[in-house]
C-alpha cells in the first residue's frame, strides 16, 4: 500500500519535515507553490509551510512507530526553533543555546524569526538526520540559501545556524548515543544502540518468567502492513528476527525538567504478576475480549495513534489552529516547545520504568495462560472474529512493540501533551478532524474501514482517552497499564509548561 505524504511531521509538530525520496511530482509542485507564496513578513513557517494534512508517512530513516527516536529528534528541532527566535523576543532566553538579544526593531515583522527558525531546522536535520536532505529543497523554494553557514549572531541566518548547531551538539552528548560510541565503544559505532547492558530474562523461544518481557520472533518489519511498492529494506520475505529492547538506555537520556526519573513514583503492575493467577488471567481475558470485539473505528484509531507521526503529531497543529487568533508566531513556537518537552521528558521517565519493571506483553501472557487451547479473538487481517484460534497463534492487531509493556508510552505521552497544551492555551480545546477513506488501514488494506469515517476530537480530554484505549484495541497494552500511565504522564505537561514559561520570561539565571 502506497504511503501518502507531502511533509513528514515530527512528534507533536512538523519538526522533522522532509521531502521524501518517493514524493510525487504533483506533491513537489504543490509544495513549491505554497513555498513560493510564503510571506516572510506576515507568515508563520510552522502553520504555512510545515503543517501537512496528508494521511501517511513516507518510508523514512525512522519508522512511525520508532517512538523514542522520533521524539528525540523532534524535541531537539523544536527547541532549536525556540532558541532561534528568542533573540527577537523582549525577554526570552534560549533553552539550549543562549544567543544575545537583538534590537526590538528587528522583530517588527516575522521575517527574521521565520528565517532564523528555518535555518535552525536545516542545521538540525543535517547534523542529526542527514538522510533527510529534502529539507534543502524547501529552503530553496522559499528563496533561502541552504549553503549559507554564517555564524554571525547579528543576522537571522547566523542566529538560526547557531541555534541548530547548538541543538546538534547537545544531542551528541545527552545520552541518546547518537554517534554510537557511548559506553566506551571505540570502533564500528552503533548509533542509538543500548550501552547499559540490558538483557531480557526470557528468550524468544522460552518464557522463563511469565511476568517479564519476552522478545518476540517475527518478520523483519518495523511498519504495519506490507512494504510499499518499489521500496526495500522495510520487510524481507523469509527473514525472521528476534526483538531487542529498542533504546533501552532512553531512561538515562538527559531530561530538561528533572534530573532523576526515579524520583517519580510509579507502582508495579500487580495485575500482571504471574504469582497472582486470578488477576493475571483476568488481565489476559480482557485483552482477548477486546480483540474479539474490535470495531472498524477501533482498528482505525489503533493505527492512527500507533503512527506517532500521524495521530499525536497532528493534534498540536489542530490546537494551535483552533487558537490561531490569539497566537502570534512566538506563541506557536512556544506552544510547540512546551508540547515537545512534555512528550520527550515523559518518555525518558517512562523508559526508566519500562526497564525497571520489564513487563510481559499480551502475546506472551495469553500463550502462558492458554497454551494450545482455543480462544475467541480477532483472527488476523480480513478474518474478523474467530472462535477456534490456538492461543499460541494469537496475534495483536498492531505490531507488538520492541520494548516492555509497562508503562504505556503512548498513553503517557498523550496525557503529557494534552496537559501541556491545556496549560499553555488556557483551555481544553482541540478541534481535530480527520477523514479516513475506505480501505485506509495498513493491517487490512482495501478492507477496513468499509466506509468513510469522519473522526473528530473537540477537546484534549477525549483525544487522550482514545489514545490510551487505542493501545488496548491494538492488543499491545493492558487497560490498567494505560490508565495508570496516563495519570503518570500528565505531570510532565505541567513541568514542561513551567520550564518553558521561565525561559519565555527570562527567569532562568545564567
Amino acid at each position: 500500500m502506497r504511503r501518502r505524504s507531502l511533509l513528514l511531521g515530527g512528534l507533536g509538530s512538523a519538526a522533522l519535515v522532509t521531502l521524501g525520496t518517493t514524493q510525487t511530482a504533483s506533491a513537489q509542485s504543490a509544495l513549491r507553490a505554497r513555498a513560493e507564496n510564503f510571506d516572510f513578513d506576515k507568515g508563520n513557517f510552522i502553520r504555512d509551510l510545515l503543517d501537512s494534512q496528508d494521511s501517511r508517512s513516507n518510508p523514512d530513516v525512522f519508522a512511525p512507530m520508532d517512538v523514542t527516536l522520533v521524539e528525540w529528534a523532534s524535541h531537539l528541532n523544536q527547541t532549536a526553533w525556540f532558541d532561534a527566535v528568542a533573540p527577537y523576543h523582549p525577554t526570552a532566553v534560549g533553552i539550549i543555546t543562549r544567543i544575545p538579544r537583538r534590537p526590538s526593531s528587528e522583530s517588527n515583522t516575522n521575517r527574521n524569526k521565520n528565517i532564523a527558525a528555518l535555518h535552525a531546522s536545516w542545521q538540525l536535520l543535517k547534523g542529526v538526520v542527514p538522510e533527510r536532505s529534502g529539507f534543502r529543497s524547501l529552503l530553496l523554494f522559499v528563496g533561502l540559501n541552504p549553503d549559507d553557514e554564517s555564524l554571525d549572531p547579528t543576522t537571522p541566518v547566523g542566529i538560526g545556524n547557531l541555534a541548530g548547531k547548538g541543538a546538534v551538539a547537545y544531542g551528541r552528548n545527552d545520552g541518546m548515543n547518537m554517534l554510537g560510541y557511548d559506553g566506551g565503544r571505540k570502533y564500528n559505532p552503533r548509533p542509538f544502540s543500548d550501552y547499559t547492558g540490558y538483557e531480557p530474562v526470557n528468550t524468544a523461544y522460552e518464557l522463563i518468567n511469565p511476568s517479564r518481557w519476552q522478545p518476540r520472533l517475527g518478520p523483519h518489519r518495523r511498519r504495519l502492513g506490507a512494504p510499499p511498492p518499489g521500496t526495500t529494506g522495510i520487510g524481507d520475505k523469509g527473514i525472521y528476527t528476534v526483538q531487542h529492547f529498542a533504546t533501552a538506555h532512553m531512561g538515562r537520556v538527559k531530561a530538561m525538567t528533572f534530573k532523576d526519573p526515579g524520583q517519580f513514583g510509579l507502582a508495579p503492575p500487580e495485575y500482571i504478576n504471574h504469582h497472582n493467577k486470578k488477576a493475571y488471567k483476568a488481565t489476559v481475558d480482557h485483552i482477548l475480549e477486546v480483540s474479539a470485539g474490535l470495531t472498524e473505528e477501533q482498528k482505525v484509531k489503533a493505527e492512527l495513534f500507533d503512527d506517532k507521526l500521524l495521530g499525536i503529531s497532528r493534534s498540536v497543529f489542530a490546537a494551535a489552529r483552533a487558537n490561531d487568533k490569539k497566537l502570534d508566531l512566538d506563541g506557536w513556537i512556544h506552544l510547540f516547545a512546551t508540547n515537545t518537552l512534555a512528550v520527550f521528558d515523559s518518555t525518558v521517565a517512562m523508559w526508566h520504568y519500562k526497564r525497571k519493571y520489564d513487563v510481559v506483553r499480551p502475546g506472551s501472557a495469553i500463550q502462558h495462560v492458554y497454551g494450545h487451547s482455543r480462544v475467541t479473538s480477532w483472527g488476523g487481517p480480513g478474518k474478523g472474529t474467530v472462535r477456534d484460534m490456538p492461543a499460541d497463534q494469537w496475534s495483536s492487531y498492531l505490531n507488538m512493540p520492541d520494548h516492555p509493556e509497562y508503562p504505556s508510552g503512548s498513553s503517557g505521552v498523550c496525557a503529557a501533551q494534552a496537559q501541556a497544551c491545556r496549560r499553555f492555551l488556557g483551555n481544553d480545546q482541540l478541534d481535530l478532524s480527520i477523514t479516513i477513506p475506505v480501505g485506509w488501514t495498513l493491517v487490512e488494506p482495501g478492507v477496513t474501514p468499509s466506509k468513510e469515517l469522519k473522526l473528530h476530537w473537540s477537546n484534549w480530554t477525549d483525544f487522550a482517552d482514545d489514545c490510551l484505549h487505542s493501545r488496548v484495541w491494538g492488543g499491545v497494552h493492558y487497560l490498567q497499564s494505560c490508565l495508570r500511565s496516563a495519570d503518570f504522564g500528565k505531570q510532565f505537561g505541567d513541568r514542561s509548561y513551567d520550564l518553558v514559561q521561565r525561559h519565555v520570561k527570562g527567569d532562568v539565571g545564567h
